[in-house]
């Protein structure tokens, strides 16, 4: 079913289908812009209080994962934790009201504990299972502290500490010690896995700079960052800023008529959040699908392989719980875009004419795992399947830790996005 790169390469008509399709693809998400930087270091749960008006909505389709019903699911792949955030942090019904049941007065306050799938070294086949089955215990203890918290937290410092985070801290001790312990019967015993136990209360932020998982470094959140343009004002193209002489119409939102973005996916806003930091062109990022079936039946499960290069997977604020264009684009140590990207699929009704936009997706994640640099690797996704018959536009494409596409140095290099199209039977 699935063919090698190379062997489609040597088809016209498999080219003709990858140049239709990245040609579409571009119209759609060439005009996506947004800035970020999200830490594995870090695992969170949110407690932001939501608006009394909000109500509890079900998530767009392919927002959630294909069995169970954690946002976020996690599959071994080449040596380590891929983690798939399905709908890019949306939450089913029953995951939203079990939150807002447990918020209270504490408002934007969260359990932050460090990583620890990112800290494991290769996890032995044999222990994989129980690995997994206690790692997904420790997001149950912080999503149970995180609720306490929400009912509890105005009670004082004293009490968080003692009677919150010192009781996680015992239970988290006791997990990674069976994590040890699995990993030790089949392989190197795994060292420092208890000094990971310590969480801390931090504010989760959305609209005081940082985001929603307490990365946000300068310019994050809502009115963060650099609202001055380089000390050019709105008009700065005119007086002496960059793009001195062309006319620059604007360069912050000091004089928009729309309301500030806050975080969450909704149009007619003016984000206000600095672009960031644009690495040199030779570490921009780039991907591609290497492996995808040409055609499937409907409701089939199947694969795309996707291989990246100059991304480094580790940053990802969840744009379904208010992380969406709050954070400024970031580099690491070597001057590598730091964030994730994104797979999803569409049912096209046209070959002739464009899609609507605003259509939901079949399918659709957000994929980070720690891992990726400057040499190219390859990440497996997984599609539970497509429900209905026709030709399927399938695409990835690369996003830094608050979901824009990564800034290049030039105009003329490609972003890092891919397209395929599939027929499905």
């Amino acid at each position: 079913m699935r063919r090698s790169t190379r062997a489609r390469r040597s088809s016209g008509n498999a080219r003709s289908k990858r140049l239709l399709a990245v040609v579409g693809t571009l119209a759609v998400f060439g005009g996506v812009v947004a800035v970020t930087q999200i830490s594995s270091a870090e695992d969170r749960r949110s407690n932001r209080t939501r608006p009394a008006a909000a109500a509890c909505v079900a998530p767009s389709p392919g927002a959630t994962a294909p069995s169970g019903r954690d946002g976020t699911t996690r599959t071994w792949q080449n040596g380590r934790w891929v983690r798939n955030h399905w709908g890019d942090g949306q939450q089913t019904v029953e995951e939203c009201q079990e939150v807002r049941e447990g918020e209270a007065p504490n408002g934007g306050s969260a359990i932050a504990c460090p990583d620890v799938a990112g800290q494991l070294p290769e996890v032995p086949r044999r222990a994989r299972a129980e690995v997994e089955r206690n790692l997904n215990l420790l997001q149950t203890q912080i999503a149970e502290a995180d609720r306490r918290l929400a009912a509890e937290g105005d009670k004082g410092e004293a009490f968080i500490r003692n009677s919150i985070l010192q009781p996680l801290a015992g239970k988290r001790r006791a997990t990674l010690d069976r994590i040890t312990t699995a990993i030790d019967r089949f392989g190197p015993r795994p060292q420092g896995l208890r000094q990971l136990a310590e969480c801390q209360v931090q504010p989760t932020g959305g609209n005081t700079g940082g985001g929603n998982n307490g990365g946000g470094n300068t310019g994050g959140g809502n009115n963060g960052g650099n609202t001055g343009g380089n000390n050019g004002g709105n008009n700065g193209g005119n007086n002496g800023g960059p793009g001195a002489g062309l006319g620059v119409l604007a360069n912050d939102c000091d004089e928009s008529q729309l309301q500030p973005h806050d975080g969450f996916q909704n149009g007619n806003r003016c984000v206000s959040t600095a672009f960031g930091e644009v690495g040199a062109a030779a570490n921009n990022p780039s991907l591609l699908i290497t492996d995808f079936p040409e055609q499937v039946g409907a409701n089939q499960p199947f694969t795309l392989r996707v291989s990246t290069r100059n991304l480094v997977r580790d940053r990802f604020l969840a744009a379904g719980q208010g992380g969406y264009y709050v954070e400024s684009s970031l580099l690491n140590e070597q001057g590598l875009v730091r964030g994730h990207f994104h797979t999803a699929c569409r049912m096209l009704d046209s070959l002739d004419q464009p899609p609507a936009p605003q259509e939901v997706p079949a399918f659709f994640v957000a994929t980070e795992d720690s891992r990726g640099g400057a040499e190219p690797d390859e990440v497996t996704i997984q599609i539970p399947g497509l429900p209905e018959s026709g030709i399927a536009q399938c695409a990835v494409w690369a996003g830094d830790g608050s979901h824009r596409i990564p800034m290049m140095e030039r105009a003329n290099q490609t972003p890092a996005f891919d397209a395929v199209r599939i027929e499905v039977n």
